[in-house]
């Protein structure tokens, strides 16, 4: 069995307590992986100042080829996991038994982390606007004749990680080359990806003094929240609730995204099939831009019935099955409690499971240890339905038929929205929409991200506040 240290900014720790990972298919032991507690993250954090001067005197361009490295490298090398080495195939499979996304999704997902380690100067152009590079190492620099200059707002970035894909540490991979000092607190099922991206980084030269990998339980991750001048955080609305209102804390919780089909779209609705099935079920339904809802002027029980029918041939498959379409959960209760909750809502008058209609087969599937949802496409008669608002762990959407003249003020907070339309107007009205924070415009799905426009905050302006700055003289090198 692996044992996955800590790494306490450049000494590896190993606990008496020790989270046990298991294998979600046989139950088996997969790794230990050593806890922190919260006064050893208080004390780490101590030493962020150190760390931070240390970070900044490596000059950006340096720190770009060092990603570049790490990218070859955690692709490609067989890296340290605590006391064993892994190839990134046996990464992707560790991963997979631990977290009960199946190996192709795993595969697809890091294949992104390596992708923004490999193109990291894209990344940084989008999240910065185009800035110049030599502004992260002065702290300044001239646009269009004019001094601009930026200042960190902290010295550590502390970072509270999920484990239902790895796709989202592509998020925190920057913080390096912007030269702040990285904490991580990794979710309890998924080590593999943070360490990995670590250990890749540690091979490439970063100074091991400004990683952190700090397993640790809840009240050591509200510390990490607390105790952190800016951080990012995962889960949902009632985990993320005491954030809401902290600058601080960048939060990823539920996306609540959605289509929106309009007026001009809605009688060759059909044609947008492939757009509207991809948005709603692409890695399994789980990211926080796949769509939960497809908001429609008419044609709702059509638009529900076509998606449930596309989508009711998907099956529950093994996890090393290179066809599988959806995850299984780790752990039965939570895909049981989900169950539950849509169950429940169904006995309120004006909704329909349209897809287990069609399947004629129960959305809850058990196989041993594993359980997995069928994908469940709703048809709710109204936006007040309790089932028409909700987001969940798979492929689930509700249909919702509502006047276009009044939709974009009744979709409520939407994380990615794509709008189908080719009206000015309406497009228009989308581009004013305050309700949206990422605006797709055409057949393009909900969850087509592209990395230099990030969909969900901005890493840098977390990391830099502008700054107003005169200076007697002109700068040397401006």
């Amino acid at each position: 069995m692996i044992h996955i240290p800590a790494l306490r900014f450049g000494k590896p720790y190993t606990s008496l307590e020790k989270a046990t990972l298991i294998h979600h298919v046989t139950g088996e032991p997969v790794a230990e992986v050593s806890q922190v507690t919260g006064s050893m993250i208080a004390r780490d954090l101590g030493t962020m100042d150190r760390a931070r001067k240390q970070l900044a005197a490596i000059p950006v361009r340096d720190l770009l080829g060092m990603y570049k490295k790490a990218a070859d490298f955690f692709l490609n090398a067989a890296l340290p996991c605590g006391d064993t080495e892994l190839t990134f195939d046996q990464y992707i499979r560790n991963l997979s038994s631990t977290t009960g996304s199946p190996i192709v999704f795993c595969d697809r997902n890091a294949r992104k982390v390596h992708y923004v380690l490999e193109n990291i100067e894209e990344v940084i152009g989008g999240l910065t606007r185009g800035l110049d590079l030599d502004a992260i190492d002065r702290g300044y620099t001239t646009r269009g004749g004019r001094m601009q200059a930026f200042y960190p707002t902290t010295n550590v970035f502390g970072a509270v990680l999920p484990s239902n894909s790895p796709g989202v540490h592509s998020l925190w991979v920057p913080t390096i080359a912007f030269k702040i000092p990285l904490l991580l607190k990794p979710g309890r099922e998924e080590p593999w990806t943070p360490f990995r991206v670590l250990q890749a980084f540690l091979k490439a030269g970063v100074p091991a003094g400004v990683l952190g990998f700090l397993p640790t339980d809840h009240a050591g991750a509200a510390d990490i929240l607390r105790l952190c001048g800016r951080s990012m955080a995962f889960g949902d609305d009632r985990t993320m609730a005491p954030y809401k209102n902290d600058h601080r804390v960048e939060i990823h919780g539920t996306g609540y995204s959605k289509f929106i089909i309009a007026e001009d779209q809605v009688d060759g609705w059909e044609k947008h099939l492939d757009v509207l099935i991809e948005g709603i079920a692409a890695n399994g339904g789980r990211a926080c831009v796949n769509a939960s809802a497809v908001w429609t002027p008419r044609n709702g029980d059509a638009v529900a019935e076509g998606l449930a029918r596309r989508l009711a041939s998907v099956t529950a498959r093994p996890w090393d099955d290179p066809a599988c379409e959806i995850s299984a959960f780790a752990n039965p209760a939570v895909a049981e409690g989900i169950n539950a909750l849509i169950e429940e809502g169904l006995k309120v008058p004006g909704a329909v499971d349209v897809t287990e209609k069609i399947r004629g087969t129960p959305r809850l599937i058990k196989d041993g240890r594993c359980a997995w949802l069928l994908p469940t496409i709703v048809r709710c008669d109204s936006p007040e339905h309790p089932l028409a608002n909700k987001e969940f762990l798979f492929p689930y959407a509700s249909v919702i038929e509502w006047p276009q003249n009044d939709v974009l003020k009744r979709i409520g907070y939407t994380l990615a929205a794509s709008i189908l339309s080719d009206d000015p107007s309406f497009i228009a009205d989308a581009l004013a929409c305050p309700n949206i924070e990422r605006l797709n415009i055409g057949p393009l799905p909900t969850n087509r991200l592209t990395w230099d426009q990030p969909h969900e905050g901005n890493l840098f302006t977390h990391l830099y506040k502008q700054r107003a700055l005169q200076h007697a003289r002109t700068p040397a090198g401006v």
